[in-house]
């Protein structure tokens, strides 16, 4: 049986790279990875950084394919995309070699 994995584009990968370009953006990814899911309240008590901030960097992750979203009641539950795992495995990787 053939392998039908399908080939991203470049212009695919500089959207998931132009997603992780941003220190909040990097450590967000990290500390989800760690947590599995938390909300944005979740993530302002944890890095101690401006919510506002924080909310429009959670939003550049969703949109960039890195991290979901998930609507509970008044409160949103963010956890890894399939790609966002993918970039935290790398981002382990380069932090400790």
């Amino acid at each position: 049986m053939l392998n039908m994995t399908k080939v991203k584009t470049p212009k695919q990968m500089e959207r998931h790279l132009k997603g992780i370009a941003n220190h909040y953006r990097i450590e967000i990814l990290l500390i989800i990875s760690r947590k599995k899911s938390m909300t944005l309240e979740e993530i302002v008590d944890e890095i101690k950084a401006n919510e506002k901030t924080l909310g429009a960097h959670t939003r550049s992750l969703h949109h960039a394919g890195l991290i979901n979203k998930k609507y509970q009641g008044r409160f949103v539950n963010h956890s890894l995309s399939p790609y966002g795992k993918k970039f935290v495995n790398f981002l382990k990787s380069f932090q400790h070699g």
